[in-house]
């Protein structure tokens, strides 16, 4: 990692599998950087202070909210956008149990479930109801995405 004079920084990130060389400045969050610098625009911003979970991307296999994490806490760490799933069991289940109304919030419950999955191959209903409060949506009931979780499971 190489500092210049005005406090910003060459890295190389792992993100979607991908090394990328970045010039990241000391303040700037992992969301402003993947949206801004990499055009990897399917993590949203929402309420910028990680309590609705519309900018969750996944940090070796983990849940993080990219707006409130730097992007230098990024360095030496695996990172997974929306963009990085492709083809997932749990995205086909979100279309199937018409899991999403806007769309806003979908790619950070869609990551967040995924990481779930990951973490949890087999949840119990309290251990999906606690992952899913981390985001929020107010278009839809949870219900449609507990349903697409429990269908990905029992497609296993």
């Amino acid at each position: 990692m190489a500092r210049n004079e005005f406090s910003t920084f060459e890295v190389e990130l792992d993100i979607n599998d991908e090394l990328r060389n970045v010039e990241i400045h000391a303040g700037e969050t992992l969301l402003h950087l993947v949206r801004n610098k990499l055009s990897l625009t399917g993590s949203k911003p929402g309420c910028l202070n990680g309590d609705c979970g519309a900018c969750t991307v996944m940090v070796d296999k983990l849940p993080f909210k990219s707006c409130i994490m730097l992007a230098i806490e990024a360095v030496g760490h695996k990172i997974t956008t929306i963009e990085g799933l492709r083809d997932t069991p749990i995205q086909h289940a979100f279309i199937e149990h018409f899991a999403f109304q806007c769309g806003y919030c979908t790619p950070g419950f869609i990551i967040n479930c995924h990481s779930l999955l990951l973490n949890h191959p087999n949840p119990s209903t309290e251990i999906v109801k606690s992952w899913l409060s981390s985001n929020i949506c107010r278009c839809t009931s949870y219900q449609e995405i507990e349903e697409a979780i429990w269908s990905t499971i029992n497609q296993k």
